[in-house]
């Protein structure tokens, strides 16, 4: 393929074109970027990247005028790590991709920054608490990682309301940075972040979101590389219960050369009305040769009722790559698994427990954080107990 030539794959669809061609679908870079509210109209749920969002339940987010109220955060690190409060237009990584984005940039106010220093080599964790106390409120985050520092960075979103968060990445040349976002609202609240992140010159980026609570959540996570040889994995773990909503959309930037991109996020749904939606967009430029990128999504239906919404979006512009692949997947629980393991007197409940395990253990073994993982395994624990009893509930009354 010619340099003037694009391959746009999008979903099931790929689309090749050149001059005299017929327009393409519109790129995931032309979308509007702003620091300006007025920028954005408020979604009415037709626009592309609000179709799939209950857009009538945020009204609060995407309202420019009202009241605020600010989260409260705290942290915690070893000793030479900096935690500052700053301006908000301090970093500037990448511009408000939204309104509730922009809303959220401006009314934040200050942001609080976490600095990682030069060479630093974090034995311990770095914790920030982002806790919303129960109405509309914005937080502005930054991590910062100096040149070849080691680093890890837990960010715990808790509480109550409507949280409108940004959230500003920067690794340093030759650091490797894990930042870790745990989304765990209580079961009313509404919580819509997003995430931009630089990559430095040989720098590796773990980026890794959990999403065990809230109403509604969505996570939108940006990457760019700064120069050659940058490296991000991308996780994500989720599991939506019933009249939960827990929303993923990714954009990996590859406009550097000799970089790699790895995105694999996996869901489960139980119950009624339980919802996920994960949007995986990659962009190769066309000066961004040598290029090596794969994204793949899979979800897990457990119970009637769910639906879950996979599209990942695969844009090329040039054929010097090393490689660029995608794939999603949603399937219901698998009956020959259960019954392989009922046939081998394994209960009926520990079964589908050890099923559902299996399908997360390799996401949850790529963390890398001890006390995140067994925090996860904990919660899964418990809403898999739960949609047990939904289960067992549904066929009870289907035998009566």
């Amino acid at each position: 393929m010619s340099a003037a030539e694009t391959l746009v794959a999008t979903g099931n669809r790929a689309h090749s074109h050149g001059p005299g061609s017929p327009v393409p679908l519109q790129a995931r870079s032309e979308r509007p970027r702003s620091y300006d509210v007025a920028d954005f109209a408020v979604p009415n749920g037709r626009e592309e990247e609000w179709r799939f969002t209950p857009v009538k339940q945020l009204k609060a987010l995407f309202d420019d005028a009202a009241g605020t109220e600010t989260p409260k955060i705290d942290a915690s690190g070893p000793e030479g790590v900096v935690f500052e409060t700053v301006a908000a237009d301090s970093l500037k990584v990448g511009k408000p991709q939204d309104r509730s984005a922009a809303v959220a940039w401006n009314h934040a106010g200050e942001a609080f920054a976490v600095r990682i220093p030069v060479e630093a080599e974090l034995t311990e964790p770095v914790h920030v608490n982002v806790a919303s106390l129960g109405a509309r409120g914005f937080s502005h985050l930054i991590v910062e990682a100096g040149r070849h520092s080691r680093a890890i960075v837990i960010i715990d979103h808790t509480g109550a309301g409507e949280l409108g968060t940004n959230v500003e990445i920067v690794t340093g040349d030759g650091s490797e940075l894990r930042v870790v976002s745990i989304q765990q609202g209580d079961h009313e609240s509404i919580h819509l972040a997003q995430h931009d992140a630089l990559v430095g010159r040989d720098a590796k980026l773990h980026h890794v979101v959990v999403t065990l609570g809230g109403k509604i959540v969505r996570v939108a996570t940006n990457v760019r590389y700064a120069g050659p040889g940058g490296d991000a994995e991308l996780l994500g773990v989720y599991f939506a219960e019933g009249g939960q909503h827990h929303e993923n959309r990714l954009f990996v930037d590859h406009e550097a050369t000799n970089c790699k991109s790895n995105v694999l996020y996996k869901g489960a749904l139980a119950g009624d009305h339980a919802r996920s939606v994960w949007i995986g967009d990659v962009l190769i430029r066309a000066a961004a040769e040598g290029t090596d990128t794969f994204e793949l999504n899979r979800n897990l239906v457990l119970t009637d009722g769910a639906r879950a919404d996979s599209v990942p979006n695969l844009e090329i512009e040039t054929g010097e790559i090393e490689g660029a692949g995608h794939a999603s997947a949603t399937g219901r629980f698998d009956d020959e698994q259960l019954f392989y393991l009922q046939a081998r007197g394994i209960p009926e409940d520990a079964a589908r427990r050890l099923v559902v395990s299996g399908f997360f253990n390799d996401i949850i073994g790529k963390i890398g954080v001890p006390e995140v993982t067994e925090h996860l395994h904990d919660v899964i624990e418990q809403k898999l107990a739960r949609a047990a009893e939904l289960s067992a509930s549904a066929k009870a009354v289907v035998g009566q």
